[in-house]
């Protein structure tokens, strides 16, 4: 069957199964909404303020899109809240990996510019990039405290596990805010100098927590012609 599709929605009608997944998740915004959930449940208003660039009519819009075609569901908010929060379905978690790949393949991108980062993009850009050859044989488990959220990255057998909360005892802990670890992690902020101006704290084991931050090596520019 399928989904349920407003006038203004527009449609590739090409019968490749890739067209058809433009169609469904291919609007301006779409994936990026996709990208904020997968963290977890949101509210309107939380998606509003990771997306500043979005209007409240566009994201209104992306969202109803996406629970038309079961990418997203409607949950109510835990007691005594009312209201409601938006959460990715099973079929639309299936989405990350290919928002990892298609991150990666940006990352090459020789047009890339500086921009801001939410913090789910800095959650996924760690899984995406991700390097089992920088990791060797580590084994290990860090914690990460990114304003309010907390997630725990346990790191063996040239994998990398990266789950919301705090999960068992850390060798680590980094605490920081989203641009700061961004930078330190994936735009050449040096730890130590984070450090020194107060916007980065490490406890645990430090020197631990240096080499935690270049297992994300990106992938180099393409050459253009």
């Amino acid at each position: 069957m399928s989904p349920p599709r407003e006038s203004t929605r527009r449609s590739y009608d090409d019968g490749c199964a890739a067209a058809h997944a433009l169609d469904l998740v291919g609007e301006r915004w779409a994936l990026l909404v996709v990208r904020e959930l997968l963290l977890g449940p949101r509210r309107f208003t939380d998606l509003k303020t990771t997306l500043p660039g979005i209007s409240a009519t566009v994201l209104t819009q992306r969202l109803t899109d996406l629970e038309g075609s079961g990418v997203l569901r409607r949950e109510p908010l835990p007691a005594p809240a009312t209201g409601h929060m938006y959460a990715l379905t099973p079929w639309g978690r299936e989405l990350e990996p290919i928002l990892m790949q298609l991150g990666r393949w940006g990352a090459q991108s020789p047009f890339k510019g500086p921009a801001p980062i939410s913090l789910a993009t800095l959650v996924t850009a760690q899984k995406t990039m991700f390097s089992a050859a920088a990791a060797g044989d580590l084994n290990a488990t860090v914690h990460l405290h990114v304003g309010r959220e907390r997630f725990t990255a346990r790191i063996g057998g040239g994998t990398l596990d990266l789950q919301a909360g705090l999960h068992g005892a850390p060798d680590a802990t980094v605490i920081g805010d989203v641009p700061t670890l961004g930078g330190v992690i994936f735009g050449g902020l040096p730890l130590d100098a984070a450090e020194a101006d107060g916007s980065l704290a490490v406890t645990g084991d430090h020197d631990l927590a240096a080499r935690y931050v270049t297992l994300f090596p990106l992938p180099p520019t393409v050459c253009t012609p």
